[in-house]
């Protein structure tokens, strides 16, 4: 089998044979900070392995010495400034267009339906955070810290954090202390609140990791993970009862799947199953 290569200016993304894709943001000298490129490649490197059926679970991590400080300052994210001779009601909505943009990149890693792990080294600043709570699973290194930077820049997280932190936390208190104070969370109180899972020694270590989860994920029925991801970010954002409605209506169709009886025999017989891709 021939795997797919990609190739973007911003981020480099590797395939293997399990499965299992490797997506790192390549901005090393400027530590992997957001720029135009950076944002238009994270969109387009998750919306193609989201699209890729030889892709099962996806690993995203940050090369050089940090995962992100976030957004490039200096070279802003956008590609066209806005011309500040409009009207004021036509710059604002201009706005909200770039800002969508950036959003959607972000919450890439959320509509791809692939599991996402998000592999952290060193820091999560500002954006950082809002890019590793679209993950699915998010994996540190012992010397990693987390910090909702917005309010040091003087505005309010926008593409993300504001919007998701408290359904991964779910402390209210906790979470308002962190964007108000803009203080540095570092691995042992973000392993102790639910923010990461795991905490490794080092980034090799946490790579290794990351690809041994993703590849085990990569080896289950894509029908029954790729659901499971589906109906779980459905059901966090609607009630127990519509969330219910909506599993019984998505499964009266995947339960009708070749991966139930495949599943079924490869258990009984103890040998790993064989799933077509999806």
């Amino acid at each position: 089998m021939t795997l797919p290569t990609y190739e973007y200016e911003a981020v480099k993304v590797q395939v293997f044979p399990n499965g299992v894709a490797h997506v790192e943001m390549n901005r090393p000298k400027s530590l992997n900070a957001f720029n135009y490129a950076m944002i238009r490649d994270i969109l387009q490197a998750f919306t193609d392995l989201g699209n890729d059926s030889n892709v099962r679970a996806v690993v995203l991590s940050g090369s050089g010495r940090m995962f992100t400080s976030g957004l490039d300052l200096m070279e802003g994210p956008f590609k066209e400034q806005i011309d500040d001779s409009l009207d004021v009601a036509r710059q604002a909505y201009m706005r909200q267009q770039q800002l969508k943009w950036f959003q959607s990149s972000i919450s890439s890693l959320e509509k791809c339906p692939k599991p996402v792990i998000v592999c952290i080294h060193k820091g999560a600043i500002g954006a950082g955070v809002d890019l590793s709570t679209a993950g699915d699973i998010r994996y540190g290194t012992k010397d990693s810290y987390y910090c909702v930077k917005e309010v040091d820049v003087g505005l309010a997280a926008d593409i993300g954090t504001l919007q998701r932190l408290p359904k991964v936390i779910g402390n209210a208190s906790l979470i308002r202390e962190l964007c108000f104070t803009s203080r540095n969370m570092y691995a042992d109180e973000a392993l102790e609140c639910g923010l990461i899972n795991k905490v490794f020694d080092t980034k090799e270590q946490m790579i290794e990791g990351a690809m041994e989860t993703a590849g085990l994920i990569a080896s289950k029925s894509p029908v029954a993970v790729v659901s499971s991801k589906l109906l779980m970010n459905y059901s966090r954002d609607h009630s127990v009862d519509e969330g219910l409605q909506y599993t019984a209506v998505w499964n009266s169709a995947m339960l009708q799947t070749e991966d139930i009886p495949k599943s079924i025999q490869a258990f009984m017989q103890k040998k790993p199953a064989n799933y077509s891709n999806l």
